[in-house]
């Protein structure tokens, strides 16, 4: 095995609620209110819409908001990497990634263990660094080991989907790997949103299901592939094995889509109400001569 190279599950597919779209001269990413399903393959107008996600979509009239889908592995941390994440912008490469408590960075060509106090009170990471968490599932029957893969930078989605894994995992006895779930999309308002709606990925039992049938289903299913030979703790083994063999997960090839998609260069803040960026407060000067104005007046 090569090392320095991490061993990820191999992707067939994207999952995104958002596009990248060009605005004065600059590729941002925007929002959406519905999943989109493509391929790993980009041309001019964008991602290339994989033939599932016509399929799910006429299953649900039109917007698709949930998504069916298995996980691969019982473990949950295997399923959902989150990390604090920095990324170079003229190359798009990682050079800083942490848990909070410990981070791994490059300095001077080589990668150091360093304290990670995160981002909100850490010099390196100020205004660079973000929440950035990796979902794998495993989509349709054509391919039991070719996953989707969901990025996020969203506290919301991450925190949520986290919760969502260990709770699964300690009531199934952790069969992970063969619950009957399904992504599902919601939404939520915030002040910081200017109280119009923002979108979050959370994981449920499959829709129609009780928690109850979901888990008998479980164990119904580790039975029947413990019987064939399928051995799911060697996979988690292997995959764990994997993802300890590189310093960072994303390859240098994967940066760049990454930094574009999530970590744009100027990001525009926005009143969604009025699409005007919030007046600044007043500078000292500003206040002392609107005073001065008035006194002469």
């Amino acid at each position: 095995m090569l090392k320095g190279l991490a061993i990820t599950p191999p992707v067939v597919g994207r999952i995104s609620i958002g596009r990248v779209i060009e605005r004065n001269g600059k590729r941002l990413p925007e929002k959406d209110d519905q999943f989109t399903l493509t391929t790993q393959i980009q041309n001019r107008d964008g991602w290339v819409l994989h033939p599932l996600d016509e399929t799910m979509r006429k299953a649900s009239n039109g917007k698709l908001r949930t998504i069916p889908m298995r996980l691969m592995f019982n473990d949950p941390h295997l399923n959902l990497r989150a990390e604090y994440s920095a990324f170079e912008k003229e190359t798009g490469r990682p050079i800083c990634v942490g848990n909070g408590d410990t981070c791994r960075r490059a300095v001077n060509n080589a990668i150091e263990t360093l304290p990670c106090p995160s981002p909100e009170a850490c010099e390196f990471g100020l205004k660079r660094c973000k929440p950035y968490g990796r979902l794998n599932v495993l989509v349709g029957e054509d391919d039991e080991l070719g996953s989707f893969i969901f990025r996020t930078t969203s506290f919301n989605s991450i925190r949520t989907l986290a919760a969502r894994l260990n709770y699964y995992h300690a009531l199934s006895g952790g069969l992970l790997a063969t619950m009957p779930l399904e992504l599902k999309l919601r939404g939520k308002s915030t002040t910081q949103s200017y109280r119009s709606a923002i979108y979050y990925v959370d994981l449920v039992v499959r829709s129609g299901m009780s928690l109850e049938n979901a888990i008998a289903q479980a164990r119904e299913l580790a039975d029947r592939k413990r019987t064939a030979g399928f051995d799911q703790t060697a996979l988690d083994d292997a995959a764990r094995m994997g993802f300890a063999n590189g310093a960072f997960e994303d390859s240098a090839d994967e940066a760049p889509e990454v930094v574009e998609e999530f970590y744009p260069t100027s990001p525009p803040v926005s009143d969604p109400r009025t699409s005007m960026a919030p007046p600044a407060p007043p500078s000292l000067n500003d206040k002392l001569k609107a005073k001065a104005d008035k006194l002469i007046n």
